[in-house]
């Protein structure tokens, strides 16, 4: 079968657990509808044998799944604003505003970043990420804004891919945190993995977890209930500002995943700005960095919290 397979060894704190919700707490990016119809289609298979969707698995167990390729039609162009910060030949940096997802996955086709380039750039975005994510090099949370570069051919995108991998790119990020700091500036190093309590989430997990840092300094202690700060990456995990913060007793306000499930100021997601984003030109050999003010809301929350 064609598309892009995957395969996992099932661990003792899985056992027992319905192959079908197994694999939505795996594949986070794909519904649960979704993945029952590749069960149904024969495209899983548990120890090299097709599976019903209800199966409970066991330890040791090997779980594989194909996801068919998409066709060219089911990501479709649509015209949208973008905040665009930079554009050449090679990269486009846009300023990412709340509530927008970046790449289409199945179920949700339309009303992403992806369907507004395709738009603005017709057939100039890198394909090595295929057709569900063209472009896509790197990618912040829906409820986080800030600044993303998206390549627009594949020299582009090898060249980023690379810096990324080297850890090399300047990712630094501004965030409102419950509870005061003592410390003006601290760095956390923690590996990160995906809870095994709750799969859509990820954890701070010590025996199985990649390598995660985070530096982060005080900007403002505000009312001292919160801190206003900025978190610079040196690892780019899921969720690692949040999780690492969250870790060391101070969640990201809004957070209703990795903090306080209410927030008196109903901000529907975690506060988080990605502020400044440098990397070396991939054709150029120049270091360029791109800064994205503040959001409204953000402002705005500085502004009650500070007087």
């Amino acid at each position: 079968m064609e598309g892009q397979k995957y395969s996992y060894i099932i661990e003792e704190d899985r056992e027992g657990m319905r192959l079908d919700r197994f694999l939505a707490g795996e594949l986070t990016e794909q519904s649960r509808s979704y993945i029952q119809k590749l069960i149904r289609e024969g495209r899983v298979q548990i120890n090299g044998k097709p599976a019903k969707a209800s199966v409970r698995i066991r330890e040791e167990d090997q779980v594989d799944i194909i996801i068919p390729p998409l066709k060219e039609l089911e990501v479709l162009p649509e015209e949208m604003p973008l905040d665009i910060l930079y554009e050449d030949e090679d990269v486009i940096l846009i300023n990412k505003p709340k509530d927008l997802v970046v790449h289409p996955c199945p179920g949700r086709y339309s009303g992403t970043l992806v369907n507004g380039l395709l738009w603005h750039c017709r057939d100039q975005l890198s394909g090595i990420n295929g057709v569900l994510r063209p472009g896509i090099v790197h990618r912040i949370d829906k409820d986080t804004t800030g600044v993303l570069v998206v390549c627009k051919n594949d020299l582009a995108h090898r060249s980023l891919a690379e810096q990324l991998k080297e850890h090399s790119i300047t990712r630094r990020y501004e965030a409102i945190v419950y509870n005061n700091m003592t410390e003006e500036e601290g760095t956390v190093d923690k590996p990160i993995a995906r809870s095994s309590a709750d799969r859509k989430k990820m954890a701070v997990v010590p025996d199985r977890g990649k390598r995660a840092v985070t530096h982060y300094r005080v900007l403002d202690h505000l009312n001292r209930s919160y801190n206003y700060i900025e978190c610079r990456l040196e690892t780019g995990r899921t969720h690692q500002i949040r999780v690492h913060m969250a870790s060391i007793g101070h969640p990201l306000l809004g957070d209703t995943t990795y903090g306080p499930k209410k927030d008196a100021f109903h901000l529907e997601g975690q506060c988080l700005h990605a502020r400044v984003l440098g990397f070396v030109h991939p054709r150029t050999g120049d270091y360029m960095e791109f800064e994205a003010p503040l959001p409204d809301y953000f402002s705005d929350l500085l502004g009650k919290l500070s007087s």
